[in-house]
């Protein structure tokens, strides 16, 4: 992708560079987690973003949490807020996805699955006021040839 920018995070950007290096063979699991690669579009600048997430599938959807357990929100999540058009890779598969914030009665149960995938989520959702996004994305299909 022209004017892509990874994940200033030293971690999370070398966590990347293996995802795409290897056609999403390395590192599609990450601490025995799935991981997905999300690339939203800078709601300031327009450029590329590119980050790592860990994620849970909701039949043909995905979960994500917008949570690093910082006081705000991820700059991804703003992001997708302003253009909730974004590419997913999923393992070797990369995809248009449209994004949305989960509604307040999807919410509970989407928490549980969240955080019986990741713990920490319920230690940082503790840790702020601000509540934290669960995020779905539809994947869209591609047009027949």
């Amino acid at each position: 992708m022209p004017d892509l920018t990874d994940s200033p995070i030293g971690w999370v950007a070398r966590h990347i560079r293996r995802y795409v290096t290897s056609g999403g063979r390395s590192g599609h699991r990450f601490s025995g987690r799935p991981t997905l690669l999300i690339t939203t579009r800078g709601r300031r600048s327009g450029k590329l973003r590119r980050t790592a997430l860990y994620y849970a599938r909701d039949g043909h959807r995905y979960l994500v949490v917008a949570s690093g357990g910082e006081p705000t929100h991820p700059a991804w999540y703003l992001n997708l807020l302003a253009d909730p058009l974004v590419v997913l890779q999923v393992g070797p598969d990369t995809f248009p996805a449209r994004a949305r914030t989960a509604t307040d009665s999807e919410r509970p149960a989407l928490w549980s699955r969240m955080t019986a995938l990741f713990p920490k989520y319920t230690d940082y959702q503790a840790k702020t006021t601000r509540q934290i996004p669960i995020v779905i994305l539809d994947p869209i299909p591609e047009p027949p040839t």
